[in-house]
């Protein structure tokens, strides 16, 4: 069985194409610009080499059917028929109080997602329009959604609510979330795999830091807190996202930039983050570059980024009290030792020590890696992240009937024995090149 997972953002949509039955992946690409002029497609299929196209991409209708082209292509393409393709999984970032798992695509789905598309909608309109192109595309299959907020779900009351007039949660739903839930849910079922332990037995604070960026409190394998609230606005520095402020700025600069809160929102969700810090830059890597040549906007950000990450870190270890393990995961977590060694500074007396030498080498995203001394309490983990993954396997179990609450459900990433044949591939590659990097591995 072929599963296509398709990942769409307002002017993005990454695609993922997988064969269940050989556990591998075929293909996997992204459209970038859409909606935009001279759009980009790019494909990398299993031993075959990487293709890309430029043309003009004027909507998501589009840029799915493009999708389908490209990965028929014969060439550079991962499939012969576009009948291979069995079902199809979409992630969504906000399910609102409506949807707390992943679930098959009706009708009155979209429906449901569009009544709560206010609470995300740059993310939400994008993902019903990649829906309804996939629909348009491949009306013959079925398909899922897999929610990014499910994971959240267990957190208690006092985690996800607010000091605010009760009217406005049962009324407004307005409460805390929570999102990038899948890559939390893999990351924490392989760090259980990583301690040798039980995902129930585990307490885990897990750093998702991407140009999106959020932290996981994990007790007893489930969700207890997190960093981002009602959107993924709140919460950490992130690459154009302010996150946590006093919300009197609001007012304050409204009234001084003579601006609706609609246009102010928009600022802090676009033009704040690290880009507000240094006036330039919003990818990390570009901030990374100018702090190795002494930028004083750059070291700044850098700073401010890693110190919001571990005052985070401090009050989940006093929610958690025994913590197994810290994770980094994503494209800075997983690639920026400098962040890494900035945010778990100072920590050695909580039983947390960072081997520099280790947090240096692991700039790979093709393994597990543990970073901390050998005589650290607390392991500290670099975890690239498999959110592909997770959604192809929720939505076999829906087709199968099999499907649950992680809490109930096994994935096949849970065994010691799992491997990620891509990235097993990649591993045996560059170990041949750099023999050291062994010292790192996590497994």
């Amino acid at each position: 069985m072929v599963i296509l997972t398709l990942n769409c953002g307002s002017s993005s949509a990454k695609f993922q194409v997988y064969n269940w039955d050989a556990k591998e992946v075929l293909g996997r690409g992204m459209v970038e610009r859409i909606g935009l002029p001279k759009a980009r497609i790019e494909i990398s299929s299993l031993g075959k080499k990487e293709f890309e196209e430029i043309k003009d991409c004027p909507n998501h209708d589009f840029a799915i059917d493009w999708i389908i082209k490209t990965i028929l292509n014969k060439e550079y393409g991962c499939l012969n028929e576009i009948s291979q393709i069995k079902a199809c999984g979409h992630r969504i970032v906000h399910g609102g109080n409506i949807f707390t798992q992943s679930v098959l695509i009706t009708k009155k789905t979209i429906k449901q997602l569009e009544s709560i598309a206010s609470l995300a909608p740059l993310h939400t309109m994008a993902h019903i329009a990649g829906i309804k192109g996939a629909l348009n595309a491949l009306p013959k299959i079925p398909q899922a959604i897999i929610m990014d907020t499910a994971w959240h779900q267990t957190m208690p009351q006092e985690s996800y609510m607010y000091a605010l007039p009760r009217e406005w949660y049962t009324k407004y739903n307005v409460r805390r979330y929570g999102f990038h839930g899948t890559s939390f849910l893999y990351t924490a079922k392989r760090a259980a795999v990583l301690l040798g332990k039980k995902p129930e037995k585990t307490n885990l604070i897990i750093c998702h830091i991407g140009n999106g960026a959020s932290i996981s409190c994990v007790k007893n394998g489930k969700a207890y807190d997190t960093s981002m609230g009602l959107t993924p606005l709140e919460g950490l520095i992130m690459g154009t996202r302010c996150g946590d402020i006093d919300p009197a700025v609001i007012s304050y600069m409204c009234e001084n930039l003579k601006c609706s809160a609609k246009e102010l929102d928009q600022i802090l969700n676009k033009k704040s983050g690290v880009l507000g810090i240094t006036g330039k830059f919003a990818d990390r890597r570009d901030i990374q570059a100018g702090v190795d040549k002494g930028d004083k906007d750059c070291i700044l950000a850098q700073q401010m980024e890693a110190y919001r990450i571990k005052k985070y870190i401090g009050a989940y270890l006093a929610v958690l009290g025994k913590v197994d393990a810290i994770v980094f995961t994503a494209g800075v977590g997983e690639m920026n030792p400098d962040i890494r060694e900035l945010a778990t500074a100072g920590l050695e007396e909580y039983g947390i020590k960072l081997d520099k030498k280790k947090n240096r080498m692991s700039k790979i995203k093709w393994a597990e890696t543990s970073i901390s001394s050998d005589d650290s309490k607390t392991k500290i983990f670099v975890i690239p992240t498999d959110e592909e993954l997770v959604m192809t396997e929720d939505t076999y179990a829906l087709l199968n009937g099999t499907y649950d609450v992680h809490t109930n459900f096994t994935y096949s990433f849970q065994s010691k024995k799992y491997v990620n044949k891509e990235r097993s591939k990649k591993q045996e590659v560059e170990l041949k090149k750099n023999p050291k990097l062994k010292e790192i591995l996590a497994m």
